[in-house]
């Protein structure tokens, strides 16, 4: 995710005259990104957002957000799931997040997003929420569906809304969301008063999916059954070269991108170029006459050496009162601006006895 050239043309939202204007140049934009703590970070992950954070936030005004209650929308173990929160949370601080420039919190630490949430779903409508491809996908086949996996997108609106966000950085498979968060926004905005930003989805153009090891068709996810397929950011050097040696590819045996006929040749040359910083035409020409056993074990030996600091800094972190010091901190910023504009709302809809 090239998110650290978020200096690209985009919209921003110009209150005093409730137009559109295109902006071309860099100037701090507010960003918002929520990853839900369910299963380990991926290499994919970790390439195509957490890196990408590291810079943003150098520049922007970022918020950083667990999204836990996201992840009841299916059943989860209560102890795995608040180690699972504890963890992601390392693993932000550890691959460079700094809580002194991002607000990196827990969702439910911050009780406005569902309060906003419930608003939200009831400005919402059936159709448009059954119509989400992501509902579909997670319900069809099953006999009995939670109703938080229809009703969860505008708790992602709130997740955005509350916090005055311009930029959403987001894979293709959630601009549909996106959408709808706009939608929602626009349709509050017109009926009572006009609070609300209206957000952007950034949707990076490389770098945004790494591909499974197994089938480089698809991009590797953290939801993968197959061990193989998928490099987690805590897996260790002799893991790491297992996996990458196991790698699908293909017979030709020549060291070349071409994602449509070599797709497992071009995934692990994306990933050997995205950490190393090397071009792909500079790889391209490094492996001219060697095969693809040495081809693979130097992408491996990269991607673990690139990993080990990062694992180190998150043991030391995970169970530490640093992070418990750093989620608290979090969440005092974030229950601060997200309880302002819930004030707003509640007010513009006549929600509360006190008077105005």
């Amino acid at each position: 995710m090239r998110y650290n050239e978020i200096y690209c043309e985009f919209y921003i939202k110009q209150k005093s005259n409730n137009i559109l204007n295109r902006v071309g140049g860099t100037f701090m934009a507010k960003i918002f990104s929520g990853i839900q703590p369910t299963g380990i970070i991926t290499l994919g992950n970790y390439l195509g957002a957490l890196k990408q954070f590291v810079e943003l936030q150098k520049d922007h005004e970022t918020l950083f957000c667990i999204v836990d209650q996201h992840a009841i929308t299916l059943p989860q173990n209560p102890t795995e799931l608040r180690k699972a929160i504890r963890s992601l949370a390392a693993i932000y601080i550890a691959a460079g997040l700094d809580p002194n420039q991002s607000v990196l919190f827990v969702q439910s630490d911050v009780p406005a997003h569902a309060q906003l949430g419930w608003i939200l779903q009831c400005i919402a409508n059936l159709g448009e929420l059954e119509r989400m491809t992501q509902f579909k996908d997670k319900a069809r086949g099953k006999e009995s569906v939670p109703a938080g996996l229809l009703t969860y997108p505008p708790l992602m609106a709130a997740d955005i809304l509350l916090y005055n966000t311009e930029i959403v950085p987001v894979g293709e498979d959630q601009k549909q969301h996106i959408e709808l968060t706009r939608d929602l926004a626009e349709r509050f905005n017109k009926k009572y008063r006009e609070i609300f930003t209206i957000p952007e989805a950034k949707i990076p153009k490389t770098g945004a999916r790494i591909k499974s090891l197994q089938d480089p068709t698809k991009k590797m996810s953290k939801s993968d059954t197959n061990s193989k397929a998928t490099i987690r950011i805590l897996d260790d050097e002799q893991t790491i070269i297992k996996k990458i040696k196991s790698a699908v590819t293909d017979s030709e045996g020549i060291v070349r991108y071409d994602e449509e006929h070599k797709p497992g040749i071009s995934n692990l040359l994306a990933i050997y170029s995205l950490i190393s910083g090397k071009s792909i035409p500079e790889l391209e020409k490094a492996y001219i006459g060697k095969g693809y056993g040495d081809f693979k074990h130097d992408v491996a030996l990269t991607v673990a050496k690139h990993l080990q600091p990062l694992q180190t800094k998150y043991h030391t972190l995970v169970q530490s009162k640093e992070l418990d010091e750093i989620l608290e901190a979090g969440a005092k910023k974030a229950n601060a601006i997200a309880n302002k504009t819930l004030r707003k709302v509640e007010n513009a809809m006549g929600m509360g006895f006190r008077r105005q």
